[in-house]
């Protein structure tokens, strides 16, 4: 369905426009009606399907199509978010779409000073895009009010409990109106999951999408490589992809530095990312990589979830994911929306078992990589067909 058929605020819509959007995906097709309608929303959905749209379209049509409460200056819509690069990125998406609006959005999150964040809140903040920790002590100081909001909005909700913000998300619960709106939405579905949802939603339309699943337009491979030659055919998926953008996944600081050395070792412009940096260093590295002043981005699982940064041409797991639930947040990087990626898992034999994790929870088999090593007198063929003995590819560099 096009969004100019759904019934959205003018200007909403000539906004929905400006930011190159034409048609709904499917999570925006079935959840935008209801959300304007004002019913709650329980919403299962993978990572790159769309869903901050989802939420934030109809979220700003329906905060038009209210007045503000008399004599309040408070907040009227929260949104929740578990990092602070995702507090960030979706207060931009809804900066673009409140445009012309006269709604305004404010983006409070740690990591960085919070004087500029108590500056904006003292006019009338609309929406507040927040991470829980800094939230809170603006609350308590008294910078905001949140006792009428209207809607709440509570994203990446299993990895908000995953970072311990359960008691969080019911101590802000308290302070709200009982009669709000509240939108709930994550990539996985509990028992703890579904506790904390229905403590928050009243009969919610419930929303689920294939769970497992990652993006059709996502191209996966599996090369299987030693450990200690990793690097070298890193170096040559950049080298023989000059333009393409790259984000590469580690499993621990230490490695993602490692790394990184490497490829400065071989001109392979780069930046790292890892939660043992502070956020203006974080920032600056994402905006690197977005910018194209680094062609990869080297980071651990710290950016697997949700950051949206357009035109991530390969996703490349140098380490196998242990939790295979990751994996399929790691190569959600790519193939966003419309466009087509390229996700290469590059497994040695210790990881032959995290592979096949993978695999089932997926339901599907991941294709094997034919590449040729280079400057060497033997050279492996990595296409051999089936799987059940792949460790047989390594042989010759044992």
């Amino acid at each position: 369905m096009k969004f100019e058929q759904i019934g959205l605020e003018p200007q909403v819509a000539r906004n929905v426009s400006d930011m190159g959007f034409r048609r709904a995906t499917d999570i925006q097709y079935k959840a935008i009606p209801h959300i304007l309608d004002g019913e709650d929303i329980m919403a299962i959905a993978q990572t790159g399907t769309g869903k901050t749209a989802a939420f934030a379209i109809p979220a700003v049509c329906n905060l038009m199509r209210r007045s503000r409460p008399r004599d309040y200056k408070g907040v009227r819509c929260i949104v929740m978010e578990p990092t602070h690069e995702l507090a960030a990125q979706v207060a931009d998406v809804f900066r673009q779409l409140v445009k012309g609006t006269g709604v305004s959005v404010v983006a409070i999150y740690g990591g960085v000073a919070q004087d500029n964040q108590i500056a904006l809140l003292k006019g009338e903040a609309d929406i507040i895009v927040a991470t829980p920790g800094r939230m809170f002590d603006l609350s308590a100081q008294g910078h905001l009010e949140v006792y009428k909001a209207e809607i709440l909005i509570v994203d990446e909700a299993d990895q908000m409990l995953a970072l311990g913000f359960y008691n969080d998300i019911e101590q802000l619960v308290r302070r709200l109106p009982r009669r709000r709106q509240t939108l709930f939405f994550s990539a996985t579905i509990d028992a703890k999951i579904k506790e904390l949802a229905y403590s928050l939603v009243y009969k919610a339309v419930r929303i689920e999408m294939s769970r497992n699943k990652v993006a059709k337009n996502v191209t996966h491979q599996i090369l299987p490589v030693c450990k200690d030659e990793k690097r070298f055919y890193l170096e040559r998926i950049a080298t023989e992809n000059p333009e393409g953008h790259i984000m590469v996944f580690v499993r621990t600081k230490v490695r993602a530095e490692r790394v990184k050395a490497a490829m400065d070792r071989v001109g392979v412009k780069s930046a790292f990312l890892h939660g043992g940096l502070t956020q203006k260093e974080r920032t600056a590295a994402l905006d690197k990589f977005r910018s194209g002043d680094v062609q990869m981005i080297i980071t651990t699982d710290v950016a697997a979830r949700g950051i949206d940064i357009p035109q991530v041409d390969f996703v490349v797991n140098y380490d196998v994911p242990e939790e295979a639930e990751n994996y399929v947040h790691r190569v959600g990087r790519t193939g966003r929306g419309m466009a087509k990626g390229y996700a290469l898992t590059l497994a040695d034999d210790e990881e032959k078992e995290l592979v096949d994790a993978i695999e089932k929870y997926m339901g599907e088999s991941i294709s094997l990589l034919k590449m040729e090593k280079e400057e060497r007198e033997a050279t492996v063929d990595l296409s051999k067909d089936g799987k059940d003995d792949w460790r047989s590819l390594l042989k010759d560099d044992d």
